[in-house]
């Protein structure tokens, strides 16, 4: 159903009308993750288009992205759309796990395996055993631990610690990570056959950055979600705020805008939400941003810097079109095939 909504640019509030309809694609993986997969952007539909065509395989994916992305969130819809989704889903941080602790938390030990090993406890692999699992940062499992990684990966067994018994499991993997792999591969500090085992499908969950026209969706959930919990209301942004959240970098993701939108609840003591002041706000695409990685990149970013100067005016004499010396019907379909599309925020949350 249309209804009309608002864009905002340079503190002003631009009226248009826009569909509110959801994708098909949008709502089945957000329902999938828990409702919290937010956003309409291209580059997210992206990756959840990638996400519906790995799920109904087995095969191991690698999920890249910077901190605070929303991976797991990502996995999470990968296993609760895949043939697995009634069994275990089990997620192991194996950055926030010590390294002398990590193979007894993996793959489980034998009582009196080591000092204080007063019972057997199995690991956390033979508990994914017909499920999921999930390996967070597995860029910081050290280089000695790695080649018992590559065998329970790609044979599916191992042997708890303090016996040579072989445990047989049945488990989908899925890893992640914010480092660069294939850079330590090059240096000697990730195994290059467990690499190249991790990565045969792929994922990239873009930066906050790459999905401004998500900023005010996420804004709203965030503020509605926490304003229920502390029993409040919280059903307004100024567009003067609205435009200071989209504008600034975040470089905590979608993790730190979480966050920011938890302490402007806590804060705001009217029907109002009043963000912090962000001194450093600059627009993201220009000093937030790094260099357009490939020619389909830097296209985006000039169509997207010429809609933003002609303020989402597509048509006319003065449209981005004119801006850009193209058709108006080439520019529409140049939008639809980068998935660039105009940001918008819901009138629930409607700034004012």
């Amino acid at each position: 159903m249309a209804t009309a909504a608002r864009t905002i640019r340079d503190g002003r509030t631009i009226e248009f009308t826009a569909d509110w309809r959801n994708s098909q694609l949008v709502d089945k993986l957000r329902e999938s993750a828990g409702a919290e997969i937010i956003g309409e952007s291209g580059a997210l539909k992206r990756v959840l288009s990638q996400v519906e065509t790995v799920a109904a395989t087995n095969s191991t994916v690698l999920i890249l992205g910077e901190t605070g992305t929303g991976k797991e969130l990502v996995a999470r819809a990968i296993h609760n759309l895949s043939a697995r989704r009634d069994r275990n889903f089990v997620s192991t941080n194996c950055a926030a796990i010590p390294a002398g602790l990590l193979e007894s938390e993996l793959f489980g030990h034998e009582r009196g395996a080591f000092t204080g090993a007063v019972a057997q406890e199995i690991g956390r692999f033979e508990s994914a055993d017909k499920g999921s699992m999930f390996l967070d940062e597995v860029g910081d499992i050290p280089l000695e631990l790695q080649s018992k990684l590559l065998r329970v990966v790609q044979e599916q067994e191992f042997e708890r610690l303090g016996t040579a018994r072989t445990i047989r499991v049945n488990f989908r993997l899925v890893a992640a990570t914010n480092r660069d792999l294939l850079e330590m591969v090059k240096t000697g500090r990730f195994r290059s056959d467990l690499y190249y085992r991790l990565n045969v499908f792929p994922i990239t969950v873009p930066p906050l950055r790459d999905r401004l026209e998500d900023i005010p969706l996420l804004v709203r959930h965030f503020a509605k979600t926490n304003a229920e919990r502390m029993n409040k209301t919280i059903d307004v942004v100024r567009p003067k705020d609205m435009e200071a959240l989209v504008r600034y970098s975040w470089p905590g993701n979608v993790r730190e805008l979480q966050n920011v939108i938890e302490r402007c609840v806590i804060l705001s003591s009217d029907r109002v939400l009043h963000p912090p002041e962000f001194p450093d706000a600059k627009r993201v695409g220009n000093e937030a941003s790094s260099k357009p990685r490939s020619l389909a990149e830097a296209e985006r970013e000039h169509i997207l810097q010429a809609l933003r100067d002609t303020e989402w005016v597509i048509g006319g004499p003065h449209g981005a079109a004119a801006q850009l010396a193209v058709r108006r019907t080439t520019l529409l379909y140049k939008m639809r095939r980068l998935g660039i599309s105009r940001p918008v925020i819901d009138g629930s949350l409607s700034a004012g």
